[in-house]
């Protein structure tokens, strides 16, 4: 990590040229600007930049999408303001030369965090834990899909017949990891240098499947770290002319990519997560009672539906359990590194809202004091009588704009503009043409 005066120095020695101005938007996508390092410690620093407030209602394809309330034609799609948060600030020491610095997003009218913005709204949740006492620590453990095809040749090849980095089931294969540790390394020592403290790396189940860990860390930094971590591999990966992917689900046939989310709770340096305490009861029972509410900030896409198979290695069905990973919450750990891991997110949810998703459950879980069900011992697969999560985007969002928890916790115009992003994504993939249907289809009907 940098501070000011250690940048300004790098920058009097030509050692930085560049600084990375950024955000997420709602998706997760890191958007913003490259100012000159020297036009960054003499002006931005100090008085932020701007942006078009536009960026908080598009598309995945960058396309405006009319019907938001806070920036459309009619209003014009004015600025915000973007106030670069000086404790982000870093080396991004994948790129030549250049420190990187994560903004809150403000009005540039009365200089609010503007409510909708993905960081707003953890920081409104770390505020409220905060205000009863409590610290909040998180770690985020994301899978991915590593190719050998380059991002332009996948897409040129429509994204068929991409080459794996590996070609067989590689879970913990030190041999098949080795085959791609040229590329993990790099991440690794990258990711460290650039602020991000690394734990492991290894193979996952798929063909190219790889998951990488972070420390843990205050809520907000920990999704600070999880949006520079998906930032460098996918840099690094344009860079070797690779490609990887953190679709929830890839392909029909190989393990769906996860965000399994660590969760505690710290008072006066300790945790207070005791098994069987009350604040672990309370929080792990809100947590798992409003999964179905908050279910579209878990998983935002059409794709992420798909993850959710019995006997995949993904939760279909909201039970927890110590140490069992068929179980969507799995209690793990003891004493002071007691932590709930929520299974339920896939890996192309957005760090700020599902970490805000998760610390609004557990807390409403304490407000309410809401007991958990029984621990359940078992295969949670062959329970069929537990609820099971959503089973699409469409049923998600209509839960989540049609509950009074998700209005209580995040206010009704975080409601109102999410539900109309998420219905819009939905609406896109209805209007489709699919590879599927093609198949299915074109000779045989």
């Amino acid at each position: 990590m940098l501070d000011l005066e250690q940048l300004r120095g790098l920058v009097s020695k030509d050692e930085i040229e560049t600084v990375v101005v950024g955000f997420t938007d709602h998706y997760g996508r890191l958007l913003g600007k490259r100012f000159d390092a020297e036009m960054f410690v003499e002006e931005i620093c100090s008085h932020g930049a701007h942006a078009c407030d536009y960026l908080l209602t598009v598309d995945m394809e960058m396309a405006p999408v009319p019907g938001y309330r806070f920036a459309n034609w009619e209003l014009g799609y004015g600025d915000f303001h973007l106030v670069p948060d000086l404790g982000t600030l870093r080396l991004a020491s994948w790129l030549d030369k250049t420190a990187l610095v994560l903004c809150d997003v403000r009005s540039e009218k009365t200089h609010d965090l503007v409510g909708v913005a993905p960081r707003s709204i953890l920081r409104r949740q770390v505020d409220a834990a905060s205000a009863l006492g409590y610290s909040s620590f998180a770690a985020t453990e994301l899978e991915h899909y590593l190719f050998r095809t380059s991002y332009r040749d996948a897409a040129r090849q429509g994204y068929r017949d991409l080459e794996p980095a590996g070609w067989y089931l590689e879970d913990y294969h030190v041999l098949q990891g080795t085959r791609t540790e040229s590329f993990h390394a790099a991440a690794r020592r990258h990711l460290k240098l650039s602020g991000v403290p690394v734990e492991t790396s290894k193979g996952e189940w798929g063909q190219g499947q790889h998951e990488l860990n972070v420390r843990y860390a205050g809520a907000l930094e920990m999704a600070d770290r999880h949006v520079v971590f998906k930032q460098c591999l996918k840099e690094l990966a344009e860079a070797a002319g690779m490609s990887l992917t953190f679709m929830a689900k890839f392909a029909a046939d190989r393990a769906g990519s996860s965000c399994h989310i660590h969760f505690s709770l710290w008072r006066d340096g300790k945790n207070v997560f005791e098994k069987g305490g009350e604040v672990f009861r309370w929080f792990l029972g809100g947590w798992i009672a409003h999964v179905p509410d908050v279910m579209v900030f878990y998983a935002p896409t059409i794709n992420s539906y798909k993850r959710y198979v019995d006997a995949s290695w993904a939760p279909t069905r909201l039970a927890w359990s110590y140490d069992n990973r068929t179980a969507g919450f799995r209690v793990v750990g003891n004493g002071q590194s007691l932590r709930i891991e929520c299974r339920i997110p896939g890996a192309d949810c957005n760090p700020y809202l599902a970490l805000a998703a998760s610390l609004a459950c557990g807390l409403e879980g304490i407000a309410a004091r809401l007991e958990p069900p029984e621990c359940f011992v078992g295969d949670v697969y062959a329970a069929k009588n537990l609820p099971r999560v959503p089973y699409t985007l469409r049923d998600a969002v209509n839960l989540f704009s049609r509950s009074e928890f998700t209005k209580r916790a995040f206010g009704d115009e975080v409601v109102e503009h999410y539900s109309h992003f998420f219905r819009t994504e939905a609406a896109a993939f209805d209007t489709a043409v699919t590879d599927w249907e093609h198949k299915r289809y074109f000779e045989r009907i």
